[in-house]
């Protein structure tokens, strides 16, 4: 007389080594957007910029505005959304008008 097999335990089904994730993927990219506008002179907007977003030098505001004065928009910089929000509520706080985008 044989005995009934004996269960063996099911081996757990592991996944893959987990993926690590980009910083994109983690934070993703948006772009604060600098509007042009009728109201500011160019060395406001130059200052409101170097105040808003420190990692700009005077060379790069200075571009952005002539960017944003004769394109009628400008990218000021692409960072993860907290800090894009920041950055347009600062320019915006300098009578600026700034908008931000997903990349």
């Amino acid at each position: 007389m044989t005995s009934p097999p004996t269960p063996t335990p099911s081996t757990p089904v592991r996944d893959p080594a987990p993926r690590e994730r980009t910083l994109d993927e983690t934070l993703p990219p948006y772009r604060v957007i600098l509007h042009n506008d009728d109201v500011n002179e160019m060395g406001h907007v130059v200052r409101a910029l170097l105040a808003s977003v420190p990692e700009l030098s005077v060379r790069d505001a200075t571009a952005i505005m002539l960017e944003a004065h004769l394109q009628g928009r400008a990218q000021v910089i692409a960072c993860p959304l907290e800090r894009a929000e920041l950055y347009r509520d600062r320019l915006e706080s300098h009578g600026l008008t700034a908008t931000i985008e997903r990349v």
